[in-house]
């Protein structure tokens, strides 16, 4: 049976436009830096397009049912590689976190490899413990050491944000999966109060929580990226400035062509703009979960829910906290934002989504 040619699709409009907007996006740090006006578009191509696509065929040509086998060593690479970023000699630290890992020329985030590698032994693991996940013993303690194990990394470097989207994503599969839902209350506090404690214990992200509650606490200091991101998207109006014509992306948006990509194309394609990426998401999503329901044993079905689930939080917790929805994150948009290890992961799972759907029932 073919891939699904809707998912196909999906993926290149989302991958499309993510370049569109990252070369737009761009344009104020390539005069800024007296780079050429390519630059980002080309690194973001080669790093993250070129080996995306050879990933996204690579999975989409090997059966899942091989990477159940191998699920448990991905996810120990993952481990192995998000601890290297403690090692000095090859780690790169940026403002104030230890995130990437820099050999020579190339420079990538481990911890998209970590999510990678968490959600496919969670739904091995999930699929061959059906009748155990309710109870507390072999359900509920297993869970929560493979989860455990992958939040520490993630506290340690620090990335709240990332360990957000791995937690919430992995909690939902685990309740999907059949696990007790008064086991998944009890981790979900343990995890409200976590959260608590590691605000409490860094007064930046104390800022952002006040800042959450009130938009206005100090314009000029933590509440700066805020500010600009509202106003970005209010200035674009219904149908936007056009491509190209934002004026918050020169020297007043932070991170104009990574977690800020959002507001600078709100502001270039207006309300209409945004309304039309968040729709093409949810598409993604319907398409995604459509396929998760339609596959042949439990391991596909909660691998292709998994996946789904981890790019779709990931994605509506960044365009949420650039709204003001939630507290500010630092979570890249998926498939627009600068990042070629993100983009080349997140293929990677569309390729197994796609393998995924060539074996589906109907």
């Amino acid at each position: 049976m073919r891939a699904d040619p809707v998912l196909k699709w999906l993926t290149i409009a989302l991958v499309l436009m993510g370049f569109f907007i990252l070369t737009s996006a761009s344009i104020g740090l390539t005069t800024k830096k007296e780079l050429p006006s390519y630059y980002y578009f080309l690194r973001q191509f080669l790093s993250g397009g070129l080996v995306g696509l050879a990933a996204l065929i690579f999975f989409a040509r090997t059966s899942y049912k091989k990477l159940k086998r191998f699920s448990l060593l991905i996810f120990i690479f993952g481990i192995l590689l998000t601890a290297a970023v403690f090692i000095p000699q090859i780690s790169f630290k940026y403002a104030g976190a230890t995130r990437w890992i820099v050999l020579g020329p190339i420079n990538f985030q481990p911890s998209e490899l970590l999510k990678f590698g968490y959600i496919l032994y969670l739904a091995a693991w999930l699929s061959s413990k059906s009748k155990a996940l309710p109870t507390f013993k072999y359900g509920f303690l297993p869970f929560l050491f493979i989860t455990g194990l992958s939040a520490i990394l993630l506290i340690l470097q620090p990335d709240l944000g990332t360990l957000g989207v791995l937690v919430l994503s992995g909690l939902l599969l685990f309740l999907i999966a059949g696990g007790n839902k008064k086991h998944v209350l009890v981790l979900f506090l343990i995890c409200i109060a976590s959260f608590y404690i590691l605000v409490r214990l860094e007064p930046y992200r104390m800022e952002r929580i006040l800042v959450f509650m009130n938009p206005e606490h100090d314009p000029q200091g933590s509440g700066y990226q805020l500010r600009q991101s509202l106003i970005a998207i209010g200035s674009g109006g219904l149908f936007g400035r056009g491509f190209g014509m934002s004026m918050q992306k020169f020297q007043y948006l932070p991170e104009p062509v990574g977690d800020s990509i959002f507001s600078v194309a709100s502001e270039e394609f207006g309300f209409i703009g945004s309304l039309s990426i968040i729709i093409i998401f949810l598409a993604f999503a319907w398409r995604g979960l459509s396929i998760a329901a339609w596959s042949e044993d439990s391991f596909s079905r909660l691998s292709a829910t998994g996946i789904v689930i981890l790019i779709l939080f990931q994605s509506f917790i960044n365009i949420a906290a650039l709204t003001g929805l939630i507290p500010l994150t630092g979570i890249p948009l998926s498939f627009v934002s600068q990042g070629g290890s993100a983009l080349a992961i997140t293929l990677a799972e569309v390729g197994i989504l796609l393998n995924i759907s060539k074996t589906r029932k109907i």
